[in-house]
């Protein structure tokens, strides 16, 4: 059996295991993990007082500050809650570019490793032409599963609209959801997924990557251009004009897309595949907070 190749460095896993997600969302799990919830519970951490009421635990009342006061007060203490991650990884055809495709599961592999090893619920779903399994897992126990489950997945070969599919992939009740995708279907189609991603979880965020030729293309001359989701080929004479055309229809449908998300309370963020993995996750990823 042919080892899959390494898509993240020793040094860059070990650089993973001092961070952790940030969420602004208080959905919680119901089972114990390292993350701060807004409950309070039996963990050491002390949070404040409140006044005693007939029926607290006697055992958490502060004999000091009723010695103080004479009132009694009781100590409240944070809960730990896990999070629940899912991450959503875009396999349709635009996305089989080698680069592209390896930067993301890269980016798709550094979440659900630094999810697990917090000892939290991490599951990962991808919308291809194939059918492939969910990965559900908590715990680091789970670390080189999920590393073998993303270095192993196919091409990408769906021939078809990534937010057509991406409803029926995502589960319900997570804490976070991330979506990795570039972002290329229509507006129309995407107005009817991101409508709809609020029932799947209070923090959303979208990735959309993209190469550098595609964000800035430097073709010339007279080149055919092939729609690889669609087979549509088009005969074009790349000229200033056509390119000012094509980067205004871009910056449009980004103006849009990212309009959209915004109604509807999702984060997004833009990451170009030529800057690198490790600038995109550990410089831009930890700048907007988005990791801590």
């Amino acid at each position: 059996m042919t080892k899959p190749a390494l898509l993240l460095q020793d040094d860059w896993q070990i650089k993973l295991r001092r961070f952790s997600l940030s969420s602004r969302s208080k959905l919680r799990g119901q089972h114990k993990g390292s993350h701060r919830s807004q409950r309070f519970g039996t963990t050491m951490d002390f949070s404040d007082f409140r006044e005693y009421h007939p029926g607290d635990d006697v055992r958490q009342v502060d004999w000091n500050v009723f010695a103080r006061t004479d009132k009694y007060f009781i100590k409240r203490f944070l809960d730990e809650q896990e999070m629940r991650v899912h991450v959503l990884l875009d396999a349709s055809k635009s996305m089989a570019q080698p680069e592209k495709w390896r930067f993301a599961c890269q980016l798709s592999l550094a979440l659900g490793l630094t999810v697990l090893q917090n000892d939290d619920r991490f599951s990962f779903s991808v919308v291809a032409g194939d059918k492939t399994p969910p990965f559900r897992k908590k715990g680091a126990i789970y670390r080189q599963a999920l590393t073998q489950h993303i270095s192993t997945l196919p091409i990408p070969s769906l021939k078809d609209s990534f937010a057509k599919y991406a409803l029926q992939a995502l589960p319900k009740g997570q804490t976070m959801l991330v979506i990795i995708t570039d972002g290329l279907e229509q507006m129309s189609e995407w107005e009817m997924v991101i409508s709809k991603l609020p029932r799947f979880a209070k923090d959303i965020r979208i990735i959309t990557i993209g190469t550098e030729q595609e964000m800035n293309p430097s073709f010339s001359g007279d080149i055919e251009l092939q729609d690889i989701e669609r087979d549509n080929k088009l005969n074009v004479s790349m000229t200033s004009r056509v390119i000012e055309q094509y980067m205004e229809k871009k910056q449009a449908h980004e103006k849009a897309f990212e309009s959209l998300c915004s109604k509807y309370g999702i984060a997004t963020m833009q990451l170009v595949v030529d800057e690198g993995f490790q600038h995109a996750f550990f410089n831009k990823l930890r700048k907007a907070n988005w990791i801590q």
